[in-house]
């Protein structure tokens, strides 16, 4: 993607939302008082050791301020790891980041959903496989399903694949968005998955972008990305407010 990705524009313009910032997380702040649905979104890992903040990309700004527009409170960790031996390290902070939003008096407690992106998408294994009451559903954007082949060993926990085995009647629906022109490593990994997910009745709602490279929510200025970005939007919102 070039490393100006993290400074190119979000496709969407929605209003800003107040963000406050609590350590290393972002809260982005609906109107009224609530209580409010809630999103973590997770952003891409790992990452160029010399990227900036996730928090103040312009992407996951726009995410954060296209659901607060929406009535939903969203948490945003930051996630500094370069390396996949540091995935324990950043689910913990993402399972930290939900703790911290069910505490917070201004968001409903038992509805919450999870918005994964890009490598991050290999922390969903936790999430499917033993999912607590309280979530919702889940949303993963151009995501990776399997560690990358050039990789050192990975925890088994990381294999969102592998979690599949468990799925039963009782797990969150998944809203999984595909590009179209996505890399070959990746589009692998969410074939094998979305195939397994089918097999073993794991509810799925997919959007696909034909036109879209990884990162189309901010490298492709397009109607069908955007129409893309505000269906996942929906079919989330759908599934924290049924």
């Amino acid at each position: 993607m070039g490393n100006s990705f993290w400074e190119t524009q979000f496709v969407l313009d929605p209003p800003a939302a107040p963000v406050e910032r609590h350590g290393e997380v972002d809260l982005h702040l609906p109107t009224g008082d609530g209580p409010h649905p809630a999103v973590v979104v997770v952003h891409g890992v790992p990452g160029p050791p010399d990227a900036p903040d996730a928090r103040d990309w312009p992407l996951y700004r726009g995410y954060g301020a296209l659901l607060a527009d929406q009535g939903v409170v969203v948490a945003l960790p930051r996630l500094a790891v370069t390396s996949p031996d540091d995935l324990r390290t950043v689910a913990a902070r993402v399972a930290d980041a939900a703790d911290l939003l069910r505490a917070d008096p201004r968001v409903d407690p038992q509805r919450l959903a999870l918005w994964f992106f890009s490598g991050a998408g290999l922390l969903l294994g936790d999430w499917l496989r033993d999912p607590p009451r309280w979530l919702r559903g889940l949303a993963a954007t151009y995501p990776l399903l399997a560690p990358l082949p050039e990789w050192p060993p990975v925890d088994p926990r990381f294999h969102p694949l592998d979690a599949l085995t468990t799925v039963d009647a009782g797990r969150p629906p998944l809203v999984l968005t595909r590009a179209g022109r996505e890399r070959p490593e990746v589009t692998s990994t969410i074939a094998a998955f979305t195939a397994a997910a089918t097999r073993h009745g794991l509810p799925l709602h997919l959007v696909d972008v034909p036109d879209g490279r990884h990162g189309f929510d901010a490298l492709d200025h397009t109607e069908e990305s955007r129409a893309a970005v505000r269906a996942a939007r929906d079919a989330l919102l759908a599934l924290l407010t049924a």
